[in-house]
């Protein structure tokens, strides 16, 4: 099993793909990290030998690229950075709802959770 960035990838998966696995690598960048490690991008990941998984991981480091841990909190601080200051998109965080501008009459019910039913109480 190799291991990248405290990430297990999976093995039968080609190696862009299965790099894709690690928060803050995309396809794009995934092919561009086989370029500069110079593994073949149709090769899978179980015939890697020790020597490849390092130099993927060298490649990593020297991309510059932030992953795992260091993104997420990268991502975390500039949404505390915009609830802070009140922008509109720290607003829609704040309260919950889609922040790019997405419709919510009718969608959005994965930030707005199940629905509440109000004004249906009991007749007196």
């Amino acid at each position: 099993m190799a291991r990248i960035a405290g990430i297990d990838i999976p093995r039968e998966k080609k190696v862009p793909y299965s790099l894709c696995y690690i928060h803050g690598i995309g396809l794009a960048t995934a092919m561009e990290i086989c370029d500069k490690a110079k593994v073949d991008q149709d090769a899978r990941v179980k015939d890697l030998s020790d020597d490849q998984v390092a130099s993927v991981r060298d490649a990593i480091t020297s991309l510059d690229i932030k992953v795992e841990g260091e993104q997420r909190t990268q991502v975390s601080m500039n949404i505390k950075r915009k609830r802070d200051i009140g922008c509109y998109q720290g607003l829609r965080h704040r309260r919950g709802l889609p922040v790019n501008g997405q419709r919510t009459k009718t969608n959005s019910r994965t930030r707005k959770g199940k629905r509440r039913t109000i004004g249906l109480g009991k007749k007196v």
